[in-house]
């Protein structure tokens, strides 16, 4: 088997600035998050490059005409009803609006911030995987440094955690893509592919406009806009050859047989 890469995008309200004590309207919110999902579209474009979006239904059905163009080329995945509040019930009416927008099934589920949720809740909702897992420590977040660390079934749902390095589990997501060397999160990438033939990465696309001018901590702000849209490039393209893109649904289906 190619080793495959699973790129998915976590495309929701940009409320992060509200963790760091910042009010930002609900329009500029999803404006900053179509602003960055607008610079990275041509990049996929240019590279034939297939991805995942994990998408709120709020930007969904705020942003209709982009979600439906979105899903006829790449997947559309529910990261629930809104980024900032979260019931049982938001599980099925997430599902169901953006079956809804796109006309396609939605099979996929990531939980915004990766918190947990029951795996029995997200399979009764109607979904087939959940990726809302990353298998690492990260202070004040999550501590699952000893949960699975690659795909594996849980009350009837395939579970696709976020990749993390084999051994001392080093996170390949988008905070460690911000703030090391492109060059240490290639060797990272290069040694789980090596070990586990797959990688899931994820990104925001709020990441790949100018956010400098919101207070948050530099380690967030770090990269943002143009620069961050050629570290993505450049990493892509490096990726294109060490295996084959496709997405979260068709890697379920792999995982399956």
């Amino acid at each position: 088997m190619n080793n495959l890469i699973l790129l998915s995008f976590d495309l929701e309200e940009f409320d992060i600035p509200e963790e760091y004590g910042e009010k930002v309207e609900e329009t500029v919110q999803l404006e900053v998050s179509y602003k960055g999902l607008k610079e990275i579209l041509p990049v996929l474009e240019r590279l034939n490059i297939k991805a995942t979006f994990f998408v709120t239904a709020k930007f969904a059905i705020y942003h209709k005409a982009i979600i439906q163009e979105i899903s006829e080329k790449h997947e559309i995945a529910s990261h629930g009803l809104c980024h900032s509040n979260f019931r049982l019930e938001d599980l099925k009416k997430s599902r169901q609006t953006l079956e809804e927008i796109t006309g396609k099934k939605v099979l996929g589920f990531r939980m915004p911030r990766l918190q947990e949720v029951s795996d029995r809740e997200i399979a009764k909702a109607g979904y087939q995987y959940n990726s809302s897992m990353n298998p690492t420590y990260i202070p004040g977040r999550y501590n699952n440094f000893f949960k699975p660390r690659t795909a594996y079934d849980s009350n009837n749902l395939v579970n696709i955690p976020v990749s993390v390095t084999p051994l001392i589990r080093f996170p390949l997501f988008w905070l460690s893509f911000k703030n090391f060397p492109l060059s240490f999160i290639k060797l990272g990438s290069r040694l789980t592919l090596k070990n586990d033939r797959y990688i899931s990465l994820y990104f925001h696309p709020w990441e790949f406009t100018d956010i400098t001018n919101f207070r948050m901590p530099a380690y967030i702000t770090k990269y943002s806009g143009k620069q961050m849209v050629e570290r993505l490039e450049e990493y892509l393209t490096w990726l294109q050859n060490q295996g084959e893109f496709i997405d979260f649904s068709e890697f379920y289906e792999t995982v399956k047989r």
